[in-house]
């Protein structure tokens, strides 16, 4: 089985990235639209959504993707995105307030093995935050570029008083990343068993889709309707 987790060879300008940020707090943070996984205050902004608006904060596999007009104004984390040489679904900026947590949860279909990666980049952070992947501690650090395989436990505990903000990118997987990921030591012909969803699970996923309808989504809930 390849890593939960693991550090690109890669880091970023921790003023660049924070001189940006600065630029997207005049814009409305959206909070999360499943409750159900967080307590206290998390929110996002969206670089990149399916609507192209900044406060579609939705990320669903194999939908289309549109620039937002934030990004315009963000030419630091659009150097990000291009350094990345793949196709991009959402980019967000994701906010865990101070005193908050995000519970564990699993975001299916999310790991290199499905042809996807979701990139993590803090651009604030702090010791008193804790990232587990998989039951295993994550020590990001501001600048660092770090893959999960969020298709495993996962959860985040911000036990500080002040807001843990990440860059985050929604990746396709191509040639281009699987050289990455080999030199960071992959095994890129790895395939793992799917398990079937428990009826729990299509129900939420179900309830999740619906909160923000789209032809991807119906597609997919039309897909857990018939099995």
């Amino acid at each position: 089985m390849n890593p939960s987790s693991s550090k690109l060879p890669i880091s970023f300008s921790i003023d660049k990235l924070q001189k940006e940020l600065a630029i997207c707090e005049d814009n409305l943070w959206t909070p999360h639209f499943n409750t159900n996984r967080y307590e206290g205050n998390w929110t996002s902004v969206s670089l990149r959504s399916q609507s192209g608006l900044i406060n579609d904060i939705t990320s669903f596999a194999n939908a289309e993707y549109k620039n937002t007009d934030l990004l315009d104004r963000c030419p630091y984390f659009k150097e990000i995105m291009d350094w990345f040489e793949c196709e991009k679904e959402a980019v967000r900026l994701l906010r865990l307030g101070g005193g908050s947590e995000i519970k564990e949860h699993v975001d299916n279909d999310t790991s290199y093995e499905d042809g996807f990666f979701r990139i993590h980049i803090p651009i604030i952070t702090n010791p008193e935050v804790f990232f587990y992947v998989d039951k295993k501690l994550v020590p990001m650090k501001m600048g660092e570029c770090w893959y999960a395989n969020f298709q495993l436990p996962h959860s985040v505990a911000n036990k500080s008083t002040e807001p843990r903000i990440h860059l985050t990118l929604d990746c396709i997987r191509n040639d281009w990343s699987d050289k990455l990921f080999a030199e960071m030591g992959f095994d890129i012909n790895y395939t793992h068993q799917e398990a079937p969803y428990s009826d729990e699970m299509k129900q939420q996923i179900i309830a999740e889709l619906s909160l923000n309808p789209s032809e991807a989504g119906a597609k997919i809930i039309a897909n857990l309707l018939a099995e």
